[in-house]
């Protein structure tokens, strides 16, 4: 599989549209044409990642942290980051960088963090965006009209809440006259023709329209596809940052914090709060998301569960009586390697290459005093 094939499978389920405007995800060292082998996930890549990948032989590096994230000047080997963008260039290595489309994302960071805890019935904690839907009407003859909604429903159109595979179907006539140099699917050149096809209506997202429309074409029998494309007032799949989930049974926060240790192996967890306090509504936010503190008690949560917590940030969390749960950034976030793997091993395609990976953890030892 080539990188761009790749990439596009990733940008399907997370699309970079979804990262904040100030991040930088996507491809950032590398050629959209290089075929992939081995793949070395990690939180990000610094210079000990990039050296394990050069010994393994790995062909692409992914990352949740960007690897390129403000400006750079120059590429020289007297740079940290640039001596490191020379390594990849020189043993033809790719870096591949997915973050907030990652963490906002349905099924990314945010979801798994939910998931491997086991708090069901997750909600978005901050909205930051609604994907804007299209109506998509292609005109199919009876003989393939089946085949054209399988193909629209296996792209993943048609999907209304729950319900997937979602078109509506009217019976018509359809005319038109083959001119010369064409070659019609059926008809005769230089004749009008009457013909009985149905014309498919399925809603699709933006992110994917293009593919559809691509895979669509592909599977009709015409020689030129008569296809109209409308955009939607109605509101797509809402996307955000963090998650807020209502537990089945009470828990105190000494518990939790506890629980939270257990499933991220962890050595020592921050609090902020009453231990003994009683918890039922749980929010989080992966990485750092203390700014979230205020909306997270808005929205009915005895705790927050996130990195990077300050000590003003703190003292503001206890005035307010809001605990907060701090497992640093790291912890919350080395995750991603799992979550990546689990991912790519979904794809048909690996099992031909046997696709072999690498999962790097760094951890700074904690030194007491």
């Amino acid at each position: 599989m080539k990188i761009y094939d790749l990439t596009h499978k990733i940008e399907s389920k997370y699309p970079t549209n979804l990262a904040y405007s100030w991040d930088n995800v996507g491809l950032l060292v590398g050629e959209y044409e290089k075929e992939v082998k081995k793949i070395l996930v990690a939180l990000e890549a610094n210079e000990k990642v990039v050296d394990e990948a050069i010994q393994k032989g790995v062909d692409l590096i992914i990352t949740h942290h960007p690897f390129i994230f403000s400006k750079i000047n120059r590429v020289n080997s007297g740079d940290l980051k640039g001596r490191l963008i020379l390594k990849l260039i020189k043993n033809d290595i790719s870096l591949y960088s997915m973050h907030t489309n990652f963490d906002i994302a349905k099924d990314g960071l945010n979801d798994y963090f939910m998931e491997i805890m086991g708090f069901e019935n997750c909600e978005i904690l901050e909205e930051t965006t609604s994907e804007k839907l299209y109506k998509l009407a292609v005109y199919v003859p009876n003989t393939h009209v089946q085949i054209i909604r399988d193909v629209l429903g296996t792209n993943n159109a048609g999907f209304i809440g729950n319900y997937s595979h979602c078109t509506f179907n009217t019976v018509g006539i359809g005319t038109f006259k083959p001119e010369e140099g064409t070659n019609p699917y059926t008809g005769t050149i230089g004749k009008i023709e009457e013909t009985h096809e149905v014309k498919v209506e399925t809603v699709v997202p933006k992110s994917i329209l293009n593919k559809v429309i691509k895979e669509m074409i592909k599977a009709h029998p015409y020689e030129e596809v008569a296809y109209d494309v409308y955009e939607l007032q109605n509101e797509g799949e809402k996307q955000g940052l963090g998650r807020i989930a209502t537990l089945d049974n009470e828990i105190t926060l000494e518990e939790l914090a506890n629980k939270i240790k257990d499933t991220l192996d962890m050595d020592k967890i921050r609090l902020v709060g009453d231990l003994k306090s009683k918890i039922k509504k749980v929010a989080l936010c992966t990485g750092a998301g203390s700014d979230l503190v205020k909306l997270s008690k808005r929205k009915g949560a005895q705790v927050l569960i996130t990195g990077d917590m300050k000590y003003h940030e703190a003292q503001d969390a206890l005035d307010m009586n809001m605990n907060v749960i701090d497992c640093g950034h790291f912890d919350t976030e080395d995750i991603f390697k799992d979550v990546m793997k689990r991912f790519i091993d979904g794809f048909e395609e690996f099992e031909t290459i046997k696709i072999k990976y690498w999962f790097w953890k760094y951890k700074l030892d904690i030194i007491d005093e």
